[in-house]
């Protein structure tokens, strides 16, 4: 017969260790199908994307608050020749970290060919910016835990930039141009050398303002560029200003709508009209036009004077006129007009 006090020894060392608060914590997930510790429910399969153009990904019910017990994972895939540039919405919230550490409700982003973590968020500091895929292909994984949910959650925009080869020098003038083009659609200096060197662009920004050395005059002179000094994002922004874009511009009522016949006021509004000039224009073309692409009818309450039939004196009224609005614009070739095609892409 077993002694009753071996069998209390035995049923204490076969107690799990640790308390069920602790296990809640562990970061540690079961196949699909599988549940976790802390109650989060693993999605049965990757969601797969194909991207051929812009599109978005978010959390449940954004910008609100988001279930509990979910793990959402999409796998976004374009054609092998392009990579995923994904950006971030400013409105971000998840449930805030422990100790740094991002582990109940987070978003996470991987490479899924050689499973690298490309970065994991949490809190309500919203992430940087832009993210550029090191292949054709990128994942992101969202997790929330059984706890306290936050809102908005997380909005991603993706879109397509073409894979340009370019640890070798370019080869050939076609090459410069698909360079250039690439990098031209790119808005910070962050963003072109993410593109380049996915890898080790951090480095490669560090590397910009390292002191070398210059000729001053007959002597030589080591210094170092002062990230304090030119700001090359702000001086890119401020280019794009007089760039073809949408901006204001005042036209006179009688001559836009063609009235001769009535006097309006104010005789002149602003409206939004495509304008600028096509420097920065991605087309290899000899003459750029700057066209709208987007157009919006609007309607403008104004005072209409007209004279009465009858020499009877002048009727005056509220009225609305309607008057478009540009709302996107882009760049076209001169010769890419000849079918009409500088005509605005469609009303709205």
């Amino acid at each position: 017969m077993i002694p009753p006090s071996f069998l209390i020894l035995l049923a204490s060392l076969l107690q799990p260790s640790g308390t069920e608060t602790q296990l809640s914590h562990v970061s540690k997930f079961l196949p699909p199908g599988g549940k976790e510790q802390n109650g989060v429910q693993e999605s049965n399969q990757e969601k797969v994307i194909a991207v051929s153009g812009d599109g978005t990904i978010h959390s449940p019910d954004f910008p609100r608050t988001y279930p509990r017990n979910i793990v959402i994972v999409w796998r976004l895939v374009a054609a092998n020749n392009m990579r995923i540039q994904l950006t971030f919405d400013n409105k971000f919230g998840l449930e805030d970290p422990e100790d740094g550490i991002c582990k109940y409700d987070f978003v996470e982003l991987d490479d899924p060919i050689d499973g690298s973590i490309l970065g994991r968020w949490c809190g309500w500091q919203a992430p940087p910016t832009a993210h550029l895929s090191k292949g054709n292909q990128v994942r992101v994984r969202f997790v929330s835990d059984e706890y306290f949910p936050s809102e908005p959650g997380f909005l991603i925009r993706y879109a397509l930039r073409p894979a340009i080869p370019v640890e070798a020098e370019p080869r050939s003038q076609q090459d410069l141009q698909d360079l250039s083009t690439a990098v031209s659609g790119l808005r910070t200096v962050e963003e072109v050398m993410k593109y380049l060197e996915p890898e080790r662009w951090q480095l490669d920004m560090d590397d910009l303002y390292k002191a070398t050395w210059h000729v001053l005059g007959k002597s030589f002179i080591h210094n170092k560029k002062n990230r304090g000094g030119a700001d090359l994002n702000l001086m890119w922004e401020e280019a794009q200003l007089y760039s073809c874009t949408p901006r204001n511009l005042s036209v006179s009522l009688r001559e836009e709508l063609q009235r001769t016949d009535a006097i309006f006021w104010p005789s002149c509004l602003l409206v939004r009209r495509c304008g600028g000039n096509c420097a920065c224009c991605a087309h290899r073309c000899y003459d750029c036009r700057c066209q709208p692409t987007r157009v919006a009818k609007k309607y403008h309450e104004v005072l209409l004077l007209k004279h009465r039939s009858g020499g009877r004196g002048m009727q005056k009224l509220m009225t609305d006129v309607a008057l478009e609005h540009h709302e996107e614009c882009a760049c076209v070739c001169k010769d890419a007009d000849n079918h009409d095609n500088s005509a605005p892409a469609g009303h709205i």
